[in-house]
Formats: C-alpha cells, structure tokens, sequence
C-alpha cells in the first residue's frame, strides 16, 4: 500500500488525507476497531465528545503504541467541542478531561462541533451530554458567542493542548465572521460532503481563506438511514446506484472507492469508517487510481442540495430558533 498523502494545514502542520471515523463506533468495540485501524495503515483518528467513546478509542491507541506498531507523533488525533461548553470558561476544562479519556497530551486538532451554544451540563451530572439540558426534552441556548469559544480555542494551542484548531458545520457567514477576529485562522473545515451535497462555492471560499476541507458522511444516506429520516429514506444510495457502479467496473473498483476518490481527487481529506478488515484497507486503496473528469463530472450532477446532519433534521420542532 502506498503511503497517504498529507495536507498541510495553514497551521504548518502535516494533516493525512485519509482517515479514520470514529461517530457511532460502539464502545463495546471501539478499542480493538482503533487498534486494527492502526495495522492496516490509518494514522488519523477523527472522534469527538459527543461520540461516547473516546475512553476505548484511546485504549486502543495506547495498545498499539505499547507493541510498537506506532508512536504517538505519527498518529494524528481529531477531536471536537460539544455545544454545552462553548462559555469561554468551560472550554480548556472539558479539552483536559477528553485528553485525558484519551491518554493523551495533546489533540493535533480541536475542532467546534458545531456552531450552536448550549447551556452547560457538568460532566458529572451526564456525560456525553447530548442535545438536551435534562437529558430528555429541554433545549437551553447558552449566550457565548463564537468568538468567545475561538478565543479559547486559540489559548489551547499557546498552551499546548493542540496543535490546530478549526471549525465543523460552519456555512460561509459564520466563517467571514470568524476571520475578521481570529488571531489565528481555523486549520481545518469539517462539512457534511456527497455527491447530494456538493456545497461547491463553500469549498470555494475555504480553497480561498486557505482552509483544509475534511468531509464526512461521503456516502451520502448511508449513516442516516437509522435516524428515520423521510428524505434519507427516499433517496437512492450512493453505493448502489448504476452510474456509481459503471464506474468502478470501468476502474476494477467498488462503488465506496470510487465515492471516496471523488472527494479526494479534488483536494479534500476523507474520513470513511468501518469495522471490517478488509473494508479498511479498501477505503484506504481508494486513493491508487484516478477519475476521469467526465467522471467526476458525472458524480458531481447528483448535487440536491440535500444535507442530513443538521439538529432540525433530527429534532424538527426543537431547533426552530436556530433553523427556523
């Protein structure tokens, strides 16, 4: 296998192209899925607060570590900032408690979850703390404003707590904001990105600001389909759709390579999941072959403007002072 190309960050550090999703990885498999991540070649770990595992991922981090398959400065660790600590005050707390979890010392990259403040739940009383301030219905805002959080975010890297700092689900006004104060501009963008959601002058706009684009959710439906979504539902998947599929017979590939390749070929980093040997080293082999750009074209036209990961999507009624 050849080596995975870097991106670097404006930050100057090196940033793999390929990496390793960790939202929805069972903690009961968590470890050993991060540990055998490892062996077949992935260096970059993407997890987060909310994901509930970061405890077993870092298990399975120290185990390789232990036996020698890695040191820690050739992994590169991603981890994320749930909306209950946006306050200024909260942050650097809640970054030491999740390196901890992690057995770590520091983070190469911290990344806001997204761009909605919600009001502090201690770690003790629930954790993760999920959308909800009683953990049931009730959905509290927090007054903290983005460039209170980014200037937390940006002690963390004077102090050493991580090495890059970016944003996730932010659309373009709140990233203009953002640059007009940030004494130190985010590394890295981390969107929703599918042949249904292209989100094209976005991509734009951060190629411009020199900002590193990270997709998820590459395949589209896929990881929504349990949420009981109605347009997740209705839409064709990706993997299985004839144009997809006529393409990776033309290649020798499969559809999920050739969804994976679309991203990357256009200068993104990807972060593809799963808890099969052999369709980790597959995703990983995406990157040996190349797209034609009719091809490219082609996957591009599924554009619907479609996107999945967003509260009001998953708590309709709730989210109206944000969405609404």
């Amino acid at each position: 296998m050849a080596p995975i190309p870097n991106i670097k960050l404006s930050s100057g550090y090196d940033m793999p192209q390929v990496g390793f999703g960790l939202w929805k990885v069972d903690t009961a498999v968590a470890s050993d899925v991060v540990y055998n991540a490892i062996k077949a070649g992935y260096r970059l770990f993407d997890g987060a607060c909310d994901y509930g595992n970061e405890v077993e991922c870092g298990q399975g981090v120290a185990r390789a570590i232990k036996e020698g398959l890695v040191k820690r400065e050739e992994l590169f660790i991603v981890s994320k900032l749930w909306n209950t600590f946006h306050d200024g005050e909260r942050v650097e707390p809640i970054v030491k408690k999740q390196l901890a979890d992690w057995g770590l010392e520091y983070f190469d990259l911290y990344l806001i979850h997204f761009p909605v403040a919600l009001e502090y739940v201690d770690p003790a009383v629930r954790y993760p703390p999920g959308w909800h301030y009683d953990g049931e219905s009730e959905i509290r805002p927090s007054k903290a404003s983005i460039q209170e959080t980014w200037t937390a975010f940006e002690s963390l890297v004077a102090k050493g707590l991580s090495k890059s700092i970016g944003v996730s689900n932010f659309q373009a006004q709140l990233i203009y904001d953002l640059l007009r104060y940030a004494k130190i501009p985010p590394a890295t963008l981390q969107i929703e990105h599918h042949p249904y959601l292209v989100q094209q002058e976005l991509l734009n706009l951060a190629r411009h600001e020199g900002i590193a684009v990270t997709a998820y959710s590459t395949f589209g439906p896929a990881s929504f389909r349990e949420f009981n979504m109605t347009h997740a539902s209705k839409l064709a998947p990706l993997l299985e759709d004839s144009t997809i599929k006529s393409i990776a017979d033309k290649h020798g590939k499969d559809s999920a390579q050739v969804l994976l390749r679309w991203v990357t070929q256009r200068g993104l980093a990807i972060i593809p999941k799963s808890s099969r040997q052999e369709t980790m080293v597959a995703n990983l082999n995406s990157l040996d072959f190349d797209l034609t750009e009719e091809e490219i074209a082609q996957i591009s036209a599924f554009d619907r403007g479609i996107r999945f990961n967003q509260p009001s999507n998953y708590f309709p009624t709730e989210f109206l002072w944000i969405f609404g």
